[in-house]
């Protein structure tokens, strides 16, 4: 079984406090960092470009865990490798060929994650399973933070993980939507081993960062 690594996303941190907040994440004992970029056409939000990614970059040696929540998104990869992300996750349905914006990815020397929201069926990214670093499972519909865990999900998970298995496939599962210390558990059985929580790391136990990491990776 893969260490549990948390991914905390940065939607819940104080935004006007952005460098000093994934600074408190590096000493609390982040794995890495979730970057949630959202477009206001693809989801119904806006977040962060690369500018900012760029700005964090110089606060942080952890991974950037950067998901792409835009479309189309081929012409915008490259903005964000440039700016600093370590792993590029995208959707199958914001882009016209998976297989080349996999590759543009790959040629830029990072890693691939490619996201399932809760209605997207694993059908539609099981022949790149052996290409990719990552599958990120939305447990929410993307668009906002703080939203209620589906648990419905799981099951997606647990195929992912007999595939992987039944291939010798090595790409990690993560799970991002509504995860805290009530269902982390649940996840992590199904066969994730990447938590991203946001909400939970930054506003549980007044704050303690470090204590809310630990709990989450059932310490």
């Amino acid at each position: 079984m893969k260490n549990i690594q948390i991914s905390p996303s940065i939607l819940s941190a104080d935004f006007s406090q952005l460098g000093s907040e994934i600074k408190r994440l590096e000493a609390g004992g982040a794995d890495m960092i979730h970057v949630d970029v959202m477009d206001g056409h693809f989801v119904p939000n806006l977040t962060i470009g690369p500018p900012v990614i760029k700005a964090l970059r110089e606060h942080c040696s952890l991974k950037f865990d950067v998901h792409l929540m835009i479309s189309p998104v081929q012409k915008y990869i490259k903005a964000y490798a440039d700016a600093g992300a370590d792993i590029i996750t995208i959707h199958p349905e914001a882009t016209q060929n998976l297989g080349e914006s996999i590759k543009t990815i790959k040629d830029l020397k990072k890693k691939v994650g490619v996201s399932l929201n809760p209605e997207s069926k694993i059908d539609l990214i099981t022949e790149f399973l052996d290409k990719i670093d990552l599958v990120l499972i939305m447990s929410v519909n993307p668009g906002f933070g703080g939203q209620k865990f589906m648990p419905e999900v799981l099951d997606k998970i647990k195929q992912l993980k007999k595939i992987q298995q039944e291939k010798n496939l090595t790409f990690d599962i993560e799970i991002d939507g509504g995860i805290n210390f009530e269902n982390c558990k649940i996840a992590i059985d199904a066969g994730a081993n990447i938590l991203v929580s946001g909400t939970t790391v930054f506003k549980s136990n007044d704050g303690d960062i470090k204590k809310n990491i630990d709990l989450l990776k059932l310490k």
